[in-house]
């Protein structure tokens, strides 16, 4: 099977609001969803976990959920040949991004950094990495199977394997599904569309904004362009976030 493209525009954002698209998932409040125990979110790169929950995520550590982060890779590979940062330098701009986004989201959660390769992310690295993290009573969030991205990919897998071995639910995000797939292309099955408050939506737009070295170049250099352009930022400034999940 031929791997999905994650060039150019994708989809566009209000394509996802016609038919067969997100207006039919069922929506709920993010309180009303919420774990009773710790929320582990396993992110494949610095960023995935803001773009596809932050905003419940926020809601949620507003209830005082304790939500621990699995940081599969450290994003070095996001600019292999720039040539204004080392891949050293960029995982270090890349650690403080996150730190700063998940403040900006209400959090401070402790990070376990699996230190995979970025690129290269095998999916039994994952699940023992998460399952080494997990204690019972926990939710995990990974990427939901599917997502495109090879590291997403895997660490779907990884996820889900780690979650079943102790015996934990794993809830799903999208982050690149939403750039190459299309309305009716996509299962919905168990999917929640959480209604983020104005509240929850202007803080995931200031913890995306955190991720500079991604959002913004490095310099003028074409090496050193922006890795998240308007067109995909769209569909992460909506008002609902869509999880798949047992609940």
């Amino acid at each position: 099977m031929n791997r999905p493209s994650l060039k150019g525009t994708g989809t566009p954002e209000d394509a996802w609001w016609g038919p067969g698209g997100l207006d039919g998932v069922p929506a709920r409040d993010p309180a009303a969803v919420r774990p009773p125990g710790r929320v582990v979110v396993v992110a494949p790169h610095p960023d995935d976990e803001v773009l596809g929950v932050g905003g419940t995520l926020a809601v949620w550590a507003a209830e005082c959920t304790e939500v621990a982060v699995v940081a599969v890779t450290d994003g070095e590979g996001s600019h292999l040949d720039s040539p204004t940062l080392t891949p050293a330098a960029l995982v270090d701009r890349r650690i403080e991004e996150r730190r700063a986004a998940l403040a900006a989201l209400g959090l401070q959660p402790a990070v376990a950094r699996l230190r995979l390769p970025d690129g290269a992310v095998a999916a039994g690295d994952v699940a023992d990495g998460v399952a080494a993290v997990l204690r019972p009573g926990d939710t995990v969030i990974a990427p939901v199977p599917g997502d495109g991205h090879p590291d997403h990919d895997a660490t779907a897998d990884g996820a889900g394997t780690a979650a079943a071995r102790v015996g934990v639910d794993c809830w799903r995000y999208a982050v690149w599904l939403w750039h190459w797939a299309r309305p009716g292309e996509v299962s919905f099955d168990g999917a929640r569309r959480l209604r983020l408050s104005a509240t929850a939506v202007r803080a995931k737009a200031a913890a995306i904004g955190c991720f500079t070295t991604q959002v913004a170049p490095l310099s003028d250099d074409p090496r050193d362009a922006t890795v998240l352009t308007a067109p995909v930022l769209a569909r992460f400034r909506r008002d609902t976030e869509i999880v798949w999940g047992p609940r």
